[in-house]
């Protein structure tokens, strides 16, 4: 089986305004196209302007509703102003994806201070306050859908990004939180955690003959994991489909964790 290219309808997300962190490139892009392709109103928030702006140029000439807004996840106040700015534009944010992160590899002896808590900036802080700035637009619309983005990282004991690990299983504790505080509200929050997907940074960065043979010998499904295998989980948990389910995980690694 090669990269799946079918996904479901979820017809109850058509007109949504869904945001998306981290949208521009990668998992992002493709959970970005997937909630766009369902007919939501999709906003994303990236860093990097040239891919964001050729993804939003794409959807809108296909006849989606898609805009990128520039803004650095780890400056708080922006975050804020971005996400009152997508609520002026769209409306009240329905669904929010908290995709952003950065998986750079570090050794224990390199971290500093202030590269660990800039490493906890990048991959937590700034889910929370994404979620603190859309939980009462949710509320009034009576309900959404909170989903962060963990990692099975932390669960297989990968040692070269302690940081990074530690910030990811402690989304874990951020969504258990969440979906009990928000639960009254009938917002509910889960977690997504990727196994390997071979994003373009992956492949340019660590995949090799190597690296294929070592992840086939741990996956159940011998097959290599794309973005695109990460957007109809999303899809679901974001949906009515899902209206049951809150403070959960779901993996979505091809049976490796």
């Amino acid at each position: 089986m090669t990269q799946a290219t079918i996904q479901a309808r979820f017809p109850d997300l058509a007109g949504k305004t869904v945001l998306v962190s981290g949208g521009g490139s990668g998992i992002g892009a493709a959970i970005v196209r997937g909630f766009a392709e369902q007919g939501a109103k999709t906003a994303f928030l990236d860093i990097a302007d040239e891919p964001s702006k050729a993804l939003e140029a794409e959807l809108n000439d296909a006849g989606h509703t898609a805009r990128f807004w520039h803004c650095d996840l780890t400056d708080i106040d922006a975050l804020k102003a971005a996400i009152s700015d997508v609520a002026d534009a769209f409306g009240p944010v329905s669904v929010l994806v908290n995709n952003a992160a950065h998986d750079e590899r570090h050794e224990v002896q390199d971290v500093t201070s202030e590269y660990w808590d800039n490493r906890f900036l990048v991959n937590l802080k700034h889910q929370f306050f994404c979620a603190q700035a859309v939980q009462l637009g949710m509320k009034q619309l009576g309900g959404g859908s909170i989903i962060n983005m963990g990692s099975i990282s932390w669960m297989i004991g990968t040692g070269d990004m302690p940081a990074y690990t530690t910030a990811k299983s402690a989304v874990e504790g951020l969504t258990r939180s969440l979906a009990t505080a928000f639960g009254p509200d009938n917002i509910r929050v889960n977690t997504v955690l990727p196994g390997w997907i071979l994003t373009e940074r992956q492949i340019e960065l660590w995949w090799d003959e190597n690296s294929e043979a070592s992840l086939m010998e741990k996956q159940c499904l011998q097959r290599k994991l794309y973005p695109i295998d990460m957007v109809g989980p999303i899809l679901f948990l974001a949906s009515q489909a899902s209206s049951a389910i809150t403070n959960q995980r779901l993996i979505v690694d091809g049976g490796w964790a």
